[in-house]
């Protein structure tokens, strides 16, 4: 498909872009905080990835490679905002930051339950949301968008071992957080269940 929008058929560019729309603008919406600038973060990242089509050496996949654009993006968008200043691997992340994409909800569950898995869903974004983007970006891309560590090291142009260090100190990080919140939820189940 590549070959083919690089030899002039550009119609199929979107084709070739659409299974990755979404992971696009999930991962500008995580650095950016407001839709409308992860909307502008994510069209500006497949029109780089578009003009940039030729450099695609097929060495990653697709998907890792556009990711990769689109963090960068985001990245510099911040940076010229003055809104991202470096961070050490040694800092605790800021409070305050949270990350709140659309929740679909499933009407068939018992209502308890859905409430039950959206206010886990809800702590969830917010331990991300919390993390510093060197950790937040690891997060995102190996346990929500289930990137294989290789895959993210190329995206984020790290080393695998850079990656390991990074995911195991947020996954502590978002368990530090999380343990005391979700231990009120299993005690609220086993109310309603009784």
């Amino acid at each position: 498909m590549i070959t083919s929008i690089l030899a002039g058929d550009t119609e199929q560019y979107h084709e070739l872009i659409r299974p990755y729309e979404r992971s696009v603008y999930k991962m500008a919406l995580s650095f950016m905080k407001d839709d409308s600038d992860a909307e502008d973060v994510a069209q500006e990242a497949f029109l780089k990835a578009f003009r940039k089509l030729a450099d695609f050496r097929g060495q990653a996949k697709f998907s890792t490679w556009l990711i990769s654009i689109t963090l960068n993006e985001a990245r510099g968008r911040l940076r010229r905002q003055g809104l991202v200043r470096m961070e050490s691997l040694d800092e605790t992340p800021e409070e305050g930051s949270h990350i709140s994409p659309a929740l679909l909800r499933d009407w068939r569950e018992i209502p308890s339950e859905a409430l039950e898995r959206k206010e886990v869903r809800q702590m969830l974004e917010e331990a991300i949301g919390n993390l510093s983007p060197l950790y937040r970006e690891v997060v995102l891309l190996r346990d929500v968008e289930e990137f294989s560590i290789e895959e993210t090291a190329v995206a984020l142009a790290i080393t695998t071992g850079n990656v390991k260090v990074r995911l195991h100190r947020a996954r502590m990080m978002m368990q530090k957080e999380l343990a005391p919140r979700l231990k009120n939820v299993s005690q609220r189940r086993r109310w309603f269940q009784w």
